[in-house]
């Protein structure tokens, strides 16, 4: 643990048990791994990109500062991540986890609260807030996945291993692929050991239909920036918001996109970000969110000129 650690109060790592809607018809009981940092003052969340947990280098250390300046910081794994339960359900995995998130707040008695996240924790974000306004104070975004190559990228690198092995070999194929190969599942069978029969207890079909929905989802067929997130829907959405600017460099979280979101949301602020523009295709994969603890200062000036 570090000095900077130590100054915040930290919370048992625990396990919620939250009741889930999803899509507005779905329910779900699932188990939710979580933790606070720090003990007093404004409520953020934080969700991680890809299917990184809240334990992946960075996460932790960004929470941390945040609290360092008076608040309370929710970091969890998302439904597929890390000690959280697999969850096969809803229109897209993003908006399933995004209904968990809402439901995870209400439970822990934390709603509203200023939610944030970087890469496809920010298309989580996203769609929280305009799902769910009651849970959201205000809402920071950074890294928001968009480009044809980046969209198809990103989603061919979730779903395309799953399908394949399902099509292939059944259920039984799926909990098989190695941790080398983007999209396994191995991780969430390592730290939540039930996740492997409830992988396995999938019915193929249903198993692949899912996959292919999700998948079909980050197809940049239509007119909307954010998949899942239709235009119209972003500029409903009154709430404060801050988004950082995405580097001019990288193809899988697009400038172009960012700028076009913030242009959407009626009530947000585009600002460049506190690091180079080179930062995601110059950093080592696996310490890319170690920039994040740079936004905490940014990130609490402007929540207290904006949400009080």
């Amino acid at each position: 643990m570090t000095e900077s650690e130590r100054s915040v109060s930290f919370a048992a790592v625990a396990i919620a048990r939250v009741t889930v809607k999803i899509d507005g018809t779905h329910l779900e009981e699932l188990s939710i791994g979580y933790e606070l940092i720090g003990d007093r003052g404004r409520i953020w969340v934080v969700t991680p990109g890809g299917r990184f947990d809240r334990n992946y280098p960075g996460v932790r250390e960004y929470a941390t500062a945040l609290a360092e300046l008076g608040n309370r910081v929710l970091i969890y794994d998302r439904p597929n991540t890390g000690e959280s339960d697999v969850c096969f359900v809803g229109s897209t995995e993003s908006a399933m986890q995004a209904d968990t998130l809402a439901a995870l707040l209400r439970e822990l008695g934390l709603a509203p609260a200023v939610i944030t996240g970087g890469s496809g924790g920010s298309r989580v974000s996203l769609l929280a807030a305009s799902r769910h306004p009651d849970v959201t104070a205000g809402l920071g975004v950074w890294w928001i996945s968009g480009g044809v190559y980046g969209l198809l990228t990103i989603g061919t690198g979730y779903c395309a291993e799953s399908i394949r092995a399902a099509w292939t070999g059944g259920m039984e194929a799926v909990v098989a692929i190695p941790e080398k190969i983007q999209g396994n599942w191995q991780e969430v069978m390592s730290l939540n050991p039930a996740n492997r029969q409830r992988i396995l207890d999938q019915d193929p079909k249903e198993f692949i239909a899912t996959m292919e929905r999700w998948l079909l989802a980050y197809c940049p067929c239509g007119d909307d920036v954010v998949p899942g997130l239709p235009d119209a829907a972003a500029k409903a959405m009154t709430m404060p918001t801050i988004v950082f600017r995405s580097g001019g460099s990288d193809p899988f979280h697009t400038r172009a996109t960012s700028e076009a979101v913030a242009g959407l949301l009626p009530n947000s602020e585009l600002v460049e970000p506190p690091w180079g523009d080179r930062v995601w295709l110059e950093t080592t994969p696996g310490r890319r969110f170690d920039v994040w603890q740079r936004l905490a200062p940014i990130l609490n000036g402007w929540a207290d000129r904006t949400i009080g």
